[in-house]
């Protein structure tokens, strides 16, 4: 990494210019030019849950290893593979929580009953904790590759917390210089931007986000014959989603993170202390 502001942009401007940025598809001098231009790890996790007839149950989780791609992309910096699974599968999933869950598992012609409370054969305490500790896991393992900043992009909103939870335990227990880890969604960094919508389950938003960065894998037509409200949709928006309002939300993400990202870069030094930086939604005043 070169030093100072001059070094840092410049290897923004290096990385533009690379194509590949997912991490274990490229060579290891590919890797080591690439990390030293811009040492970010983007690290996209989600889960498998119902998103609607019209959207594919992995949608939280493309959604953020495609946004990731975006971010290195612009931004510099590399993707690692996406994390599907290790989540609880009892809290914060439509399948086992959502009012209308039992019409989800005849959708998926499942019986409600697989999805009932003890399914997953552990208490809840012991998946948040197994979960937390895969993502130290995880965060151990990018350190040791020497990349100076993490930053976690969970697809499914619930992981955001799990994120800055394993954030917190992972920022006591590296030594200086530590790997700084920021967590980020996407719609809490631009709800002031004025979209009608601004994050929601299978609705507009997400739809309209994963039309612009998975177009193929999304069918609004299926709504057609679906009766409304819509089973595991959060608002009856969807009919509106587009292509072109989920460009305009991602550029308004991608200009969100970017400023971070160069900002805890450009001032790695003041993040090395206690409670750093996993709130932060905006960069601080230099």
């Amino acid at each position: 990494m070169g030093s100072g502001i001059k070094g840092i942009r410049a290897g923004f401007e290096m990385m533009n210019e690379l194509t590949e940025v997912r991490y274990e598809r490229l060579r290891p001098a590919q890797i080591v030019s690439a990390r030293e231009a811009c040492p970010v790890a983007y690290l996209p996790i989600g889960t498998l849950e119902w998103h609607g007839v019209h959207n594919p149950v992995g949608l939280d989780t493309l959604k953020a290893h495609a946004l990731a791609v975006r971010c290195a992309r612009r931004i510099g910096g590399l993707v690692f593979p996406a994390l599907y699974y290790g989540e609880s599968r009892e809290t914060a999933l439509m399948e086992a929580n959502a009012a209308d869950h039992e019409k989800i598992a005849a959708g998926m012609a499942l019986p409600p009953t697989n999805f009932a409370p003890g399914y997953m054969h552990t208490t809840l305490m012991e998946q948040t904790l197994a979960y937390q500790r895969l993502l130290l896991h995880v965060f151990l393992e990018i350190r040791s590759l020497a990349f100076k900043l993490i930053v976690v992009v969970p697809g499914h909103y619930p992981l955001l917390d799990h994120a800055r939870a394993a954030a917190a335990l992972f920022q006591q227990l590296c030594v200086r210089p530590k790997t700084i880890v920021w967590p980020f969604t996407g719609y809490e960094l631009v709800r002031d931007e004025g979209f009608d919508v601004c994050g929601d389950h299978a609705g507009k938003w997400e739809t309209s986000l994963l039309m612009a960065l998975e177009p193929d894998l999304v069918d609004l037509g299926a709504l057609s014959s679906a009766a409304k409200p819509y089973v595991g949709v959060s608002n009856d928006g969807v009919e509106q989603a587009s292509r072109e309002f989920g460009e305009q939300a991602i550029a308004a993400i991608l200009e969100r993170v970017e400023a971070m990202v160069k900002h805890l870069l450009e001032n790695y030094d003041r993040y090395q202390g206690h409670g750093a930086p996993q709130y932060l939604q905006r960069p601080r005043s230099q």
